[in-house]
């Protein structure tokens, strides 16, 4: 599949939910496939916490012929989001205000605002309509946020192990691992690797709820006599070291927020208003070993929507079970769109 990376620059001043301001911005996105003749086969996905646009490096398999979401077939987009590091405008970048990048000063950012980014982009591409719009996670909850703001603009929705709005479970998690980047003494200066050994132990704090109890078994010592030097431990530690390559923590303490602050009745009476506003057909799937994002948060999310099915993939991976059982999630994604399944109208 010939994918293809592009940047699309704003150079407006933009709004923020929290009343700051971003003087623009600009989003690094990925396409795939053809558009066609009546604009009837866009896919847009949302990638999570620290995903990229380049959907074929974590999602590859969901995108390949005879997949649920063939290229030949569909015109695939995702973009990098607003307060990313791979690509997007983030702390990282340069403030045309100052000539300097943002770093702490970094305003902060919902998943409102996020969507409405995604949504310049959409109109700039010319796209009136979305066939379907596909997350987990942190993209999960945008894709219901943006299927809420934006009820006309999409025909199928697949919000993935997610919420409409984030558990104080979940905000707790985040803060603990944020707690982790403030006591690395780097963290205060202004450097773009500052905080990085907080962010391995965030990232190590974090793993395990991300997984689940059956699957770190898999890092059982089949050695009894140790005392140290634990394969899970050795685990952690890698994890740590693997994010820390390829991510910054100030794009890790800005994302993390914008989970924590999601809640899709924000601007409406309550939660419920919020859900019934989406006119989109929804897959909801939810993993059964899911700590971070529990299925009762999916199955809220289902009974609130109009034209709904829930789908629950079982599996020992919990929460990262979405990246990695992908042959059931696209049994499931393929049934859904070729409308097998009945909806709770």
């Amino acid at each position: 599949m010939n994918a293809k990376e592009y940047l699309y620059h704003h150079n407006k001043h933009f709004k923020l939910e929290s009343g700051s301001a971003l003087p623009g911005f600009q989003l690094k996105y990925t396409t795939a496939g053809k558009l066609n003749a009546e604009q009837s086969n866009v896919v847009w996905v949302c990638h999570a916490l620290t995903g990229n646009s380049s959907f074929n490096d974590w999602w590859g398999d969901l995108f390949v012929v005879d997949g649920p979401f063939d290229p030949q077939e569909y015109f695939i987009v995702c973009a990098n989001v607003l307060g990313g590091c791979y690509g997007s405008t983030g702390p990282l970048s340069i403030n045309p205000d100052t000539s300097a990048s943002y770093f702490h000063d970094f305003p902060i950012i919902t998943n409102h605002d996020i969507v409405r980014a995604f949504d310049f982009l959409r109109v700039h591409l010319g796209l009136e309509h979305i066939h379907t719009l596909i997350g987990a996670s942190l993209g999960g909850q945008q894709v219901l946020t943006w299927a809420i703001h934006q009820p006309k603009v999409f025909e199928h929705i697949i919000p993935i192990a997610c919420n409409a709005k984030h558990s104080p479970w979940g905000i707790a998690i985040n803060e603990a691992q944020r707690m982790a980047i403030t006591v690395d003494p780097t963290w205060n200066s202004k450097k773009s690797n500052a905080g990085l050994n907080g962010l391995k132990a965030a990232r190590a704090m974090s793993m395990p709820t991300f997984r689940s109890f059956k699957a770190f078994e898999n890092q059982s010592d089949e050695e009894n006599q140790k005392l140290i030097g634990f394969n899970a431990a050795s685990y952690q530690q890698y994890q740590g070291e693997k994010l820390a390559s390829r991510f910054n923590a100030f794009s890790y303490w800005t994302l993390t927020e914008v989970m924590d602050s999601h809640n899709v009745g924000r601007g409406f009476s309550n939660i419920n208003e919020a859900l019934n506003r989406i006119r989109a057909k929804a897959l909801v799937i939810g993993i059964d070993s899911d700590l971070l994002f529990p299925i009762t948060e999916q199955e809220f999310i289902f009974k609130n929507i109009r034209n709904a099915q829930f789908e629950i993939i079982r599996s020992k991976y919990g929460h990262d079970a979405f990246l990695i059982e992908i042959n059931k999630l696209k049994s499931i994604i393929q049934l859904f769109i070729k409308s097998k399944f009945v909806y709770n109208e």
